[in-house]
C-alpha cells in the first residue's frame, strides 16, 4: 500500500552563489512548479537553521502518496528543468531524502496545517528534526521499539512542552530501495516555546527510563537540527523581494513552458507575470501580473478589468499609483473570456468572483487592501465583496450596474453576432475588429474620441485582440444577474466611481440611485469629469483624484 510521506531536501549554497539569487530561483521557479502538482504535494515549506549548523536550509514537502514520486508527472520536472535551474543547482550542495509516514499526533487546540495559515502566522514556526538509526544488532526489534516508544510515551510527554503543535515519525521510504532503515522525527512548535534551556518539560521527555534504555540498546541519535520556517510556497510565483535584489540580467527569466516571466528593469521595478494559475475546474488559466512594493507583507491592491480588455488597461493608472503610493503591492489579472481556452460553459459573476479567490489563494494573499474594478470588473468587485468579505478590506466599483436588463442582454447577443461575423473580403476587417471600433465609440467621451487618438487606438487594439469564443462565453456573466437585494447585506466599505458621460450620463443617475443601498451605510459616489466608460484610461489623473482619499 502506498503511504503518505515527506520529501525532505537539505541545501547549502556554495560560496559563489548570492543568497538572493538562490532564494529567488527556489521561491519563483522550483517550489511553485511542485505545488502546481496538488495531487502529489499538499504543501511546500522552507526552513533556515537556528542551530548554526550546515546545511543551513531545508525544504520539506508533504506528499499524498510516496509512489507519486516515481510517476512521470513528477520525474519530468527534473528532466525538463530550465537552464537556470540546472546552473543554480550546480552551485548548491543538495541532499534529498524520501520518508514514509509512520505515525503522528497534533494538538487539537493549537495545530493548524501551515498551508492554511497566513504568512505572518506561519513565518517563525520552529521545527525540530531528530534522526535515529536503529542498532543493527537488535534487528527488527529495534525498529518496533522506536515506534512503540514514540507512540506510547515520547509524543505524549513532548505534548506537554510549551508551544508544542505536532510530532510525526517517519522512516526511510520504500522508494529508497536497498537502503538501511532510518527514522526521522519532526516536531513542530509555536514561535514561543519551551525548547530553550531546555525547559523542564523537554528534559523530562528525554530522560525517562524508557528513553535512556532506548538510546542505550535500540537506537542512536545521528543528528538533531532546529529550524525556523521562513517561506511557504503556493503554486504561483510571488517573491518580489528577492527579485528586487537581483540585477536586471539575473532577474530576467522565462520558464521553459513560456508561462512565467520575471524581470527587474533598472534594478528597482520587479515584475512577475504568469499564466500557471488555473480556474477551479482546471480548464482556463488566469494570467496575472504582480509588481509594486517588494515587501512580502506590503498591502495589496488588485484590479478587475472590463470585458474585452486586458490587465494592461490599467497601465496609465498603475503608473500614477506607483508614484503616489509606493507602499502598495499591485496585482492585475485577466478575466476568463479574455484569452483562448476551453470556456466550457457561460460565465457568471459568481464564477468570476471565485476565480479571483482562486488566484489569491495561489498567491497566498489572505486579504486585499483594496479591490478595484470597472464595468464587468465593477460588478465582479461587488460580487467578490459579497461572496468573500473576509478577503477584502474595501472596494472601488466603477461604471457598472447592480442588475442586468433584457435590453442589455439583447445588446450583448447582437455584439456576439458582430464578433463572430466573417472577415470582410473587401477590407479585410474581422468581426472582432468591427466590434472594437463600435465599442470604442460607445465607451469614450467625445473629447477622447476627437483629441486622444492614441488612447482610442490603444483600447481599440486591446478589444480587437480578445478571443472570439472567450467573448461569447465571458459576456454572459452580464446577461442575467441581480444584486439589488444582496448588496444591502454588504459588510465591506465601498466607493463607487463613474465617468460623467458614461451612457450619456445615464449610468451616473443609475449609480447615484443605488449607492445608498450598498450595506447599512451606503457607498460614496465620485464622478470623473470628461470621461466615459473607462475613466482610468481616459482620465487617469482624474480617476486618481476620485479614489485617492478612499485608498
Amino acid at each position: 500500500m502506498a503511504e503518505p510521506g515527506s520529501l525532505f531536501v537539505t541545501m547549502q549554497p556554495k560560496s559563489g552563489l548570492a543568497l538572493e539569487q538562490f532564494h529567488e530561483w527556489y521561491n519563483n521557479e522550483h517550489g511553485p512548479t511542485r505545488l502546481q502538482l496538488a495531487q502529489i504535494f499538499t504543501n511546500g515549506l522552507r526552513y533556515r537553521a537556528l542551530d548554526g549548523q550546515e546545511p543551513a536550509f531545508l525544504a520539506a514537502y508533504d506528499v499524498t502518496r510516496m509512489s507519486h514520486l516515481e510517476t512521470e508527472t513528477y520525474t519530468r520536472l527534473r528532466a525538463g528543468r530550465s537552464v537556470r535551474e540546472a546552473d543554480t543547482i550546480g552551485q548548491v550542495d543538495v541532499t534529498r531524502y524520501f520518508w514514509d509516514l509512520v505515525l503522528g499526533r497534533s494538538s487539537p487546540e493549537h495545530f493548524r496545517p501551515v498551508e492554511q495559515l497566513a504568512d505572518e502566522e506561519a513565518e517563525g514556526l520552529v521545527l525540530v528534526a531528530v534522526q535515529l538509526t536503529p542498532r543493527t544488532e537488535e534487528g527488527a526489534d529495534a525498529e518496533e521499539e522506536i515506534k512503540r516508544w514514540y507512540e506510547e510515551e515520547h509524543i505524549d510527554m513532548l505534548s506537554k512542552v510549551p508551544g508544542w503543535l505536532r510530532s510525526r515519525l517517519f522512516k526511510t521510504s520504500s522508494l529508497e530501495k536497498d537502503q538501511p532503515t532510518k527514522f526521522i522525527a519532526l516536531h513542530d512548535y509555536a514561535k514561543i516555546n519551551g525548547l530553550a534551556g531546555p525547559g523542564p518539560e523537554l528534559k523530562a521527555a528525554t530522560s525517562t527510563p524508557w528513553a535512556k534504555e532506548l538510546l542505550s540498546k535500540h537506537a542512536t541519535v545521528t543528528s538533531r537540527r532546529v529550524y525556523e520556517l521562513f517561506y511557504v510556497f503556493g503554486p504561483a510565483p510571488r517573491d518580489l523581494h528577492n527579485l528586487s535584489l537581483l540585477p536586471p540580467a539575473k532577474a530576467t527569466f522565462k520558464s521553459p513552458d513560456g508561462k512565467t516571466t520575471t524581470s527587474n528593469d533598472g534594478g528597482e521595478a520587479p515584475v512577475i507575470e504568469s499564466r500557471i494559475v488555473t480556474t477551479k475546474d482546471g480548464l482556463l488559466s488566469i494570467p496575472y501580473r504582480l509588481e509594486g512594493n517588494p515587501d512580502p507583507h506590503a498591502p495589496t491592491i488588485a484590479f478587475c478589468n472590463s470585458l474585452l480588455t486586458s490587465l494592461h488597461m490599467w497601465d496609465a493608472f498603475v503608473g500614477i499609483l506607483k508614484e503616489k503610493r509606493p507602499g502598495y503591492r499591485i496585482l492585475r489579472y485577466d478575466f476568463r473570456g479574455r484569452n483562448a481556452g476551453i470556456p466550457a460553459r457561460p460565465a457568471t459573476l459568481d464564477m468570476l468572483a471565485d476565480d479571483l479567490a482562486e488566484l489569491l489563494a495561489a498567491l497566498r494573499i489572505q486579504k486585499l487592501h483594496v479591490l478595484v474594478g470597472v464595468s464587468m470588473g465593477g460588478a465582479t468587485t461587488l460580487k467578490f465583496a459579497l461572496r468573500h468579505p473576509e478577503r477584502v478590506a474595501k472596494f472601488v466599483a466603477c461604471d457598472f450596474n447592480v442588475a442586468s436588463s433584457e435590453a442589455n442582454t439583447n445588446a450583448w447577443k447582437q455584439r456576439i453576432a458582430v464578433a463572430e461575423s466573417a472577415t470582410s473580403s473587401s477590407d479585410g476587417v474581422s468581426g472582432m475588429e468591427t466590434l472594437a471600433t463600435q465599442t470604442v465609440s460607445r465607451w469614450f467621451h467625445p473629447d477622447t474620441v476627437s483629441f486622444k487618438l492614441d488612447v482610442t487606438a490603444w483600447v481599440r487594439d486591446m478589444v480587437a485582440a480578445n478571443d472570439v469564443e472567450g467573448f461569447r462565453f465571458g459576456c454572459q456573466a452580464l446577461w442575467d444577474y441581480d444584486m439589488k437585494e444582496e448588496m444591502k447585506k454588504c459588510v465591506v466599505p465601498g466607493l463607487l466611481v463613474v465617468g460623467e458621460e458614461d451612457g450619456k450620463g445615464a449610468l451616473v443617475k443609475a449609480m447615484d440611485g443605488f449607492k445608498d443601498l450598498v450595506g447599512e451605510k451606503g457607498a460614496g459616489l465620485m464622478v470623473v469629469p470628461k470621461a466615459g466608460h473607462l475613466p482610468m484610461c481616459e482620465q487617469p489623473e482624474g480617476f486618481w483624484e476620485a479614489v485617492e482619499k478612499f485608498l
